[in-house]
């Protein structure tokens, strides 16, 4: 069983690596107050052959395997150089999973999300966190129980935090 902390940990990795990314998804939800929990990483970067080379050096002793593949390829190995380039890499890892994607829905590419991304402290650094805004248009356009959910979660925060304190 894979927590918090080991997603934390992952985290802290894909920063010493300098990896440009973007946290999204349920852990972006985590990191703006929502009380719902996450299993997984989800973060947003470009998958160019170097960064996908970064991301391999980075996760190598982690055992990257792709978790999309019934044969659990290991992502050391896959995508080849000369493969058409991936859009999304899905991933099992000894500290967790994490998706990798270019694109998040009801938002735009990676640097769309970056323009707008909140920047946090995180342990001895920051990283990039998808906004508020964005992340609630995603998680209503995914349109699932859960997502709506925290979509609707994630509003009353924002609008806590837009009222002035009670006296």
């Amino acid at each position: 069983m894979h927590t918090m902390h080991t997603l934390k940990q992952l985290i802290q990795r894909l920063l010493d690596a300098k990896i440009d990314f973007v946290i999204i998804g349920g852990y972006a939800g985590v990191l703006h107050g929502s009380s719902y929990p996450t299993r997984d990483l989800d973060i947003c970067a470009v998958l160019t052959p170097a960064n996908i080379q970064r991301l391999r050096d980075t996760l190598a002793d982690l055992h990257p395997r792709h978790r999309m593949t019934p044969q659990k390829l290991s992502f050391l190995e896959i995508p080849r150089q000369g493969d058409p380039p991936l859009r999304n890499i899905y991933l099992n890892t000894d500290w967790g999973t994490i998706d990798i994607l270019t694109n998040v829905i009801g938002v735009g590419d990676f640097e769309r999300l970056k323009s707008t991304a909140t920047t946090m402290p995180f342990e001895d650094k920051t990283c990039l966190v998808m906004s508020m805004d964005d992340l609630i248009k995603t998680k209503e356009t995914l349109g699932r129980e859960k997502d709506l959910l925290v979509a609707k979660e994630l509003r009353c925060i924002a609008a806590a935090r837009k009222q002035p304190p009670q006296k």
